[in-house]
């Protein structure tokens, strides 16, 4: 295809998203016409996008410029590697996604299915728009639409009062984000209106300390967006409030948006970043992950869950692009070539994995109508369906090999530890600090989706009514079907995803990765150092679990004998005596308690229903956002008593004012 057709095609997509939309609105109570018609056409549209982002890696930079925006300031539209890339991840997560809601969305949902269709698709176009923009004024306004479509997809259950105050906060910290992005765009433009495009912004040359401050803004701006810690605190309210499939388009992808505009603004509008830029993500994001795993390990509801393990993801994120930064300020290209590389992998495995996982409670929420992990357990039995796909998700995030998971943390890891002296002693010091905390993340990650899958599909079900617990329709195992494929395709083929992630390092370093001996073995630097062969490994412990099995068969083959379980001292076993969502967390809550603001009720001795109930909040949250939160209100009821609704006091507060003004002006 002609690379000048690229950015019309993806506009056609965009329009084709609105269309869909508005034939939602045309028949706005009808689910089947909404679920089954229209979420399926918007995957295929999903899967257009993903060819334009797949076709801008390998192609040449294409501008397009529309008759539309403000005057003397049209809107300027942009393909690159950078936004092909994730282009390429919107379109593939989002197939899969709309595919699920075409089996998810039923009647009783709250918003009408019709609106919510229009929603839904509008912040799909959004996404588009923003990462096809090319000056501020395009950015900012496909910003504020995928902001505001997706806090009304957030109040989809608008009638309950804590989904409004989720939604509240969710929409205050993205409109604060917006306000630093306006700040930061305001600090790189140069001359008038025409410096809002991104190509005035790179040729601006800003000093150190005006580029620093630019980077600074956009970190704030797009860290809110993203989740990082400390803005992280609208992310656990607003995920377990809104439907599965939203759940699931805000973390896989909406996310990554922050990741898209951090980059495009440090590595290609400011274009000569200082190498100390890197220093505080590296720090905010290796601190979010281990606070996001923390809080992720105490949770006894699985959105909020997945919610904290996303604010974990992206955390390990930003350390990576941090990585990068301080690789590429100290002319390291081949090393910031690798922290990129394991950046962009993890973001496209995270949109995947995650995905599935939120979709995966999604038909649990559905079949049970339980989200605490407390009420849930032996579903494997009763959906095989979703249990085998949560599985691979499970694993995926858990980072095994030889699934997705694995890879991104594996290059990450390389990048730390093959890090040689750098001209900065400090800096030295921390390298081995920050892949330890990587280490100790990743392993508690693990333990945190041990208790996810344990507590929810293994054991026995904890509550009688699950016996009547259904497996997924054929809509929602096509969803899920998608995403589990992508998460095993992406760990066995790691050459192939990093031939597609390194025009992306080209076009911001100047360096690739070096290129893989194929398209499975993995090489990030040398081979003589450290390489990776997925499907070596698959095959390794294969033949080792078949020869294990034979061994055992040979030797005691014939001398089986049948004998009870041990009952462990109780022989009237019930579900009660399984493992608790609560007593895997108590291991980590008592060992990291300062991060925690914890309140356990006990039962009373004789209470004959005895009931233990463990409150874990999060201490960012309360000891910082509720009191300013509190300051905030004071001042604007002390501000409001200045309106008494009277003509008279407004006399008086003009006269005052004119009083001073002629003082000042006699002065």
């Amino acid at each position: 295809m002609d690379p000048r057709q690229s950015i019309p095609l993806a506009l056609a997509a965009v329009g084709a998203w609105v269309i869909l939309g508005a034939a939602g609105l045309a028949r706005p109570r009808a689910t089947r016409w909404v679920a089954h018609r229209l979420f399926p056409l918007g995957a295929l549209v999903s899967l257009v996008v993903a060819g334009v982002g797949l076709q801008g890696l390998f192609q040449p930079a294409t501008d397009l410029v529309l008759g539309l925006g403000l005057p003397g300031l049209p809107m300027h539209l942009h393909l690159d590697a950078l936004s092909g890339f994730f282009l390429l991840l919107l379109g593939a997560s989002s197939a899969g996604t709309s595919m699920f809601a075409a089996g998810y969305f039923r009647d009783g949902e709250g918003t009408a299915p019709g609106l919510l269709g229009m929603q839904y698709h509008l912040f799909l176009a959004a996404m588009v728009v923003v990462l096809l923009a090319a000056d501020a004024y395009t950015f900012m306004l496909a910003w504020e639409v995928m902001a505001l479509s997706s806090y009304f997809l957030v109040l989809t259950q608008h009638r309950l009062p804590e989904i409004r105050a989720a939604g509240m906060l969710y929409l205050l910290l993205a409109h604060l984000g917006a306000i630093s992005l306006l700040l930061c765009f305001g600090v790189m433009m140069r001359g008038g209106i025409s410096g809002l495009t991104f190509a005035a912004m790179r040729g601006a040359h800003l000093s150190e300390a005006w580029a620093s401050l630019g980077f600074a803004l956009a970190t704030l701006g797009f860290g809110a967006k993203a989740g990082l810690v400390p803005f992280h605190v609208w992310l656990p309210e607003a995920h377990p409030a809104a439907p599965s499939p939203v759940s699931a388009l805000m973390s896989g992808v909406m996310l990554k948006t922050a990741l898209y505009g951090l980059l495009r603004v440090s590595l290609d509008l400011l274009h000569a970043p200082a190498w100390w830029w890197g220093l505080p993500l590296l720090a905010l994001g290796l601190f979010g992950a281990l606070y996001g795993v923390l809080f992720a390990a105490v949770q006894n509801d699985m959105k909020r869950l997945l919610a904290y393990s996303s604010i974990e993801n992206m955390g390990i994120a930003f350390a990576a692009l941090g990585l990068a930064l301080v690789f590429h300020g100290t002319g390291m290209a081949a090393l910031a070539a690798l922290a990129l590389a394991a950046m962009l992998y993890h973001a496209l495995n995270h949109a995947f994995f995650k995905s599935l996982l939120f979709c995966a409670t999604g038909s649990v929420l559905h079949a049970t109508g339980r989200r605490g992990l407390g009420s849930l357990g032996g579903l494997l039995r009763r959906m095989p369906w979703v249990g085998w796909t949560a599985l691979v998700g499970t694993l995926a995030i858990a980072g095994l090999p030889p699934l997705n998971g694995f890879v991104a943390e594996w290059l990450l890891l390389q990048a730390f530890l093959f890090t040689p002296r750098l001209p900065h002693p400090f800096f030295n010091l921390l390298i081995p600090l920050g892949a330890a905390l990587l280490v100790l993340t990743s392993a508690l990650a693990g333990y945190v989706m041990v208790k996810f899958y344990g507590i929810v599909f293994l054991g026995r079900h904890r509550e009688a009514h699950l016996e009547q617990a259904h497996d997924a329709n054929r809509l929602e195992r096509a969803g899920l079907s998608w995403f589990a494929l992508a998460c095993v395709l992406l760990g066995l083929l790691p050459g192939l995803v990093l031939r597609l992630i390194d025009p992306v390092a080209t076009q911001l370093l100047g360096q690739g990765l070096a290129r893989p001996t194929g398209w499975l073995r993995l090489v990030p630097v040398n081979a003589a150092q450290a390489a990776y062969d997925p499907m070596v490994l698959v095959v390794v412990v294969v033949a080792v679990v078949l020869f294990t099995a034979w061994v055992t068969h040979r030797l005691f083959a014939g001398t089986t004998r049948r004998v009870d379980p041990w009952d462990c001292g109780a022989p009237d076993a019930n579900p009660r005596l399984q493992d608790t969502a609560e007593g895997f967390g108590q291991p980590v809550r008592r060992l990291f308690a300062p991060f925690f603001l914890s309140r356990v009720e006990l039962p009373a001795p004789d209470d004959t229903v005895p009931r233990y109930r463990v409150q874990v909040g999060d201490r960012i949250h309360a000891q910082a956002y509720r009191p300013a939160a509190a300051a905030v209100l004071w001042l604007a009821q002390q501000v409001g008593r200045l309106q008494q609704g009277r003509i008279a006091v407004y006399l008086l507060y003009s006269f005052a004012t004119l009083l001073v003004v002629l003082l000042v002006v006699v002065r």
